[in-house]
């Protein structure tokens, strides 16, 4: 026996693949806009996370363009050593006034940022309290702590209460997404905080599906529900609304100072390269001169929720961009999925362990820069193809 053994006797994506259904790394030779190039094939993209339409703006790629220039295509090394920049500092700075808090912390990917972040903060004998639909970052980042991770059922706040009535007077930190990737929801975060002061807990909330989506200025779940006092750290990504790559906490000083020195994601990751920080930076600027976009993007959100629920489309508890069609078993995931692809639409199928068995779902998400007549398109396909399958 060997080790190398389950490697060679993983066969289900091949044999996805051997039937036409699968559905994952898709060839796109695009930019990644509301219609892409995939596999040779012009679609209209209706699973794409850039919220806000950056990722195609021309000052974005300028401002790219002109910091590879300046500094060339990456650090060659850590922040904690020769990687930082000047602006890396200038982002920080501005992503701390961003979401209200007094420092912030760049790190080369989202997911390092979650994992980093947590795995540095809860230590032996402390706990991690998670929702059961917390992203997978947020959970590898609770196994690479010392800390015991518990979890509640999703925005259940009974059964929230019920995990820290069990550890009170424990150090613990509870960990929720602003908005969750799949169920396209918001956490009941103003409950969440009168919990974690009665049980005296500390509260980190993921907010990179909701930069750019909630609050008055792009800032996320935490200004949308205005804690951000009760908040005590702050994390987003760069891949989504704001067009780049990357991710960062924001908490006060002290917070950032002590993951500056105990976080070993960022410790031992070569920085985030120069392109991608001046990318974010103009989409911050972006963001807060063009307020339009985040009004665009909600009419498209209630136009196309309200259009599914009145296909028949069960749609969830979902109330932002992210809208999953729950269609139930993984082959007719599959199959919507594939005759979706063959009508030009651009979705992501949702199966285990992403979801519960028997939840799977069809993620899509909308962005600003979609037109009414993509969206009237877009619909006409799902409403012939929800028939056709019998889901609606």
């Amino acid at each position: 026996m060997s080790i190398l053994d389950k490697c060679y006797n993983f066969t289900d994506a091949r044999k996805a693949m051997a039937t036409g259904y699968y559905p994952y790394f898709r060839v796109i030779s695009s930019e990644q806009d509301t219609e892409v190039i995939c596999d040779g094939k012009k679609m209209l993209m209706m699973g794409s996370n850039s919220y806000l339409g950056l990722t195609t703006h021309p000052r974005v790629k300028e401002a790219s363009i002109k910091a590879t220039e300046k500094y060339g295509s990456g650090c060659a090394g850590s922040r904690f050593l020769n990687g930082t920049l000047d602006i890396h500092i200038e982002l920080e700075s501005e992503l701390a006034k961003l979401v209200g808090k007094e420092a912030a912390l760049a790190y080369p990917t989202g997911y390092q940022a979650n994992v980093g972040c947590i795995s540095a903060m809860v230590n032996k004998n402390e706990y991690i309290v998670t929702d059961k639909y917390d992203h997978a970052s947020i959970i590898d980042g609770c196994l690479l702590s010392e800390g015991t991770m518990l979890r509640y059922n999703h925005n259940d706040m009974k059964s929230l209460e019920q995990v820290l009535q069990k550890i009170h007077g424990k150090k613990s930190l509870i960990v929720v997404d602003g908005v969750f990737s799949m169920e396209g929801d918001i956490a009941k975060l103003p409950e969440i905080v009168l919990l974690a002061k009665k049980y005296d807990a500390g509260l980190m909330v993921d907010e990179a599906h909701s930069l750019g989506v909630l609050g008055a200025t792009g800032a996320g779940a935490v200004e949308h529900f205005g804690l951000n006092a009760e908040t005590d750290l702050i994390m987003g990504t760069f891949s989504k609304s704001l067009a780049s790559v990357g991710g960062f906490i924001a908490a006060n000083e002290t917070l950032i100072h002590y993951l500056k020195h105990k976080s070993r994601a960022l410790i031992f990751s070569a920085s985030l390269p120069p392109a991608s920080t001046a990318s974010v930076l103009e989409a911050l600027k972006i963001m807060k001169e063009e307020p339009e976009r985040m009004e665009k993007l909600w009419d498209n959100t209630h136009y196309m929720l309200s259009e599914f629920k009145a296909m028949g489309y069960n749609t969830g508890d979902s109330c932002t961009p992210v809208i999953p069609l729950h269609v139930g078993q993984m082959m007719t995931a599959f199959q919507m999925w594939k005759r979706l692809d063959e009508e030009g639409v651009f979705i992501n199928p949702v199966v285990p362990p992403a979801v519960p068995p028997n939840s799977c779902l069809i993620r899509c998400s909308f962005m600003a820069t979609h037109t009414r007549a993509q969206l009237d398109m877009a619909l006409d396909k799902f409403r012939i193809i929800g028939k056709e399958l019998h889901i609606i």
